[in-house]
């Protein structure tokens, strides 16, 4: 796959959607044996902590670009990302945000203004709202758009992409730094951290004795983007710490996605397909996933074992993340197998 390709489709699954605004809900179902599946139950909501925290500023933190900032005033945040957007709102900060991303689709952030589109910054509309802090990931850009915020004086963080459940912590310790709530962010931090912990207790033993193989497929009918993903996808921390085998990273794919091919699935022989529930739409459901060259002749596509999971919460690596481990855990293991 090109360079040009494998940026596009970074950015695509970094944001949960190929451009446009995604509102995913939870789909009803039953459990996904032979010929059905079933997205995640999880409300699109956000749990705040208890207590609303008190910001204590200023702080000077370091953002991922190499600067150092100087935070005076968390009144107007400015999260760049659905991600961001997601953990400000749960370490309760919610009535301070005036703008979201495109992917931040939970109800709280629902009617915010969005700025961005995919992870393309408009700089015009992020200033207009006069925010006195902005939060941005190391895949938000444009470079001009940035720069244009920091020229007019606004305190711009960058923060870590994550990639992985060990990334989960660090980005909630990063932004309750930066927003002068490091107490509230150490609470957060040991909640989530509980939850997944107390998922990962319950995960059924295999049948067999063997993990299930699961391939993270990335999906856009409307684009023609099918995709495979290999071990920098994103997905294979998820898929291992629910008791399952990444099946494209174990089968020798290094990088983040390949464009699927018949050759590519048969080495991958998943016997479940995880996908984003917008994607798995815009290919026609299930009915469409299998009529995708390769799909039908893999053990997942001969037994229809698709697991779904909305796309503003998939890759998110916050403080949902349990309620994903727990649906991938309902979806692979609800038969039995």
């Amino acid at each position: 796959m090109g360079a040009a390709l494998t940026a596009f489709t970074v950015a695509l699954v970094a944001t949960g959607c190929g451009g446009g605004s995604a509102s995913p809900s939870p789909e009803g179902g039953s459990a996904p044996g032979k010929g059905q599946s079933k997205s995640s139950a999880a409300p699109d909501r956000v749990e705040p902590l208890g207590a609303v925290p008190t910001p204590e500023l200023p702080v000077t933190v370091p953002s991922a670009d190499g600067r150092k900032v100087t935070v005076s005033s968390t009144d107007r945040i400015v999260p760049l990302t659905g991600s961001l957007n997601e953990i400000v709102f749960t370490l309760g900060l919610g009535e301070r945000v005036v703008a979201r991303d495109v992917t931040a689709t939970f109800e709280q952030a629902a009617k915010l203004p969005v700025v961005t589109r995919g992870h393309d910054v408009s700089a015009e509309s992020v200033l207009s709202l006069k925010p006195t802090i902005v939060l941005a990931e190391t895949v938000s850009g444009p470079a001009e758009s940035l720069q244009q915020i920091r020229d007019a004086g606004i305190p711009l963080v960058v923060v870590e992409t994550a990639k992985s459940l060990a990334d989960v912590g660090a980005r909630i310790d990063t932004v309750a730094r930066t927003l002068g709530v490091p107490a509230a962010g150490t609470e957060l931090k040991k909640r989530t951290q509980d939850r997944i912990t107390a998922v990962q207790k319950d995960i059924p033993a295999p049948a067999k004795g063997e993990k299930p193989r699961v391939a993270f497929l990335y999906l856009r009918g409307t684009a023609s983007v099918y995709l495979l993903g290999g071990a920098d996808s994103g997905a294979s921390s998820l898929l291992e710490a629910a008791g399952a085998v990444d099946a494209g990273k174990e089968s020798g794919l290094e990088k983040d996605f390949t464009a699927i091919t018949s050759e590519a699935l048969a080495k991958a022989a998943p016997d479940a397909i995880l996908v984003m529930s917008k994607g798995l739409d815009s290919v026609g459901g299930v009915d469409g996933l299998v009529e995708i060259p390769g799909v039908a002749q893999t053990p997942a596509g001969m037994d229809r074992r698709v697991v779904s999971v909305p796309d503003g919460v998939l890759l998110n690596y916050g403080p949902r993340t349990d309620e994903v481990l727990t649906s991938l855990v309902d979806q692979l293991y609800a038969d039995g197998k």
